[in-house]
């Protein structure tokens, strides 16, 4: 991990910041329709989250659509299909493709072979952090009320 001191202009705060993070320490997130390693909480950015997210085959998450987030892909393993917007028009990927997501587009990505696709997701927030969900948890307990389910076997 890679730190420095926060310097604002103007002020002498002695927050660290961090610059570097490990894709290799993560806290795990099994949803029942995929996995995801949380890399960079939204606690600890202004307009951003990342994560790896893990879809094992014939996995894929429920159709949805983030009105206050821009995503993007990084492919880095495994093959999928995207299905996007209105008519969930399908589009392959593969390892080294970039997916970009609108905000308020209806979206789902499905692993497709006998390998586990594997994706780097950076979530851009469109204003800054959202108020009501400041932090990854914060976020995933809404997620699992909506879809109805557990929170605890949720988290790892």
């Amino acid at each position: 991990m890679k730190t420095s001191r926060k310097r604002t202009p103007g002020t002498q705060s002695n927050a660290k910041v961090q610059f570097v993070f490990s894709t290799s320490k993560t806290k795990r997130y099994r949803f029942p329709t995929h996995e995801n390693d949380l890399v960079v909480d939204r606690a600890d950015s202004e307009t951003s989250e990342v994560f790896v997210v893990v879809l094992e085959p014939g996995e894929a998450p429920p159709l949805h659509q983030h009105d206050d987030t821009e995503q993007v892909f990084y492919v880095m393993e495994g093959n999928g299909v995207l299905r996007i917007g209105g008519k969930r028009k399908p589009f392959p990927v593969r390892p080294g493709d970039v997916v970009r997501i609108p905000p308020k587009t209806p979206h789902t990505i499905r692993c497709k072979g006998k390998r586990a696709l594997r994706y780097l997701a950076v979530d851009c927030f469109v204003g800054g952090r959202p108020a009501a969900e400041p932090t990854w948890d914060s976020h995933v307990k809404v997620l699992c009320r909506q879809q109805g389910w557990d929170w605890r076997r949720v988290k790892r």
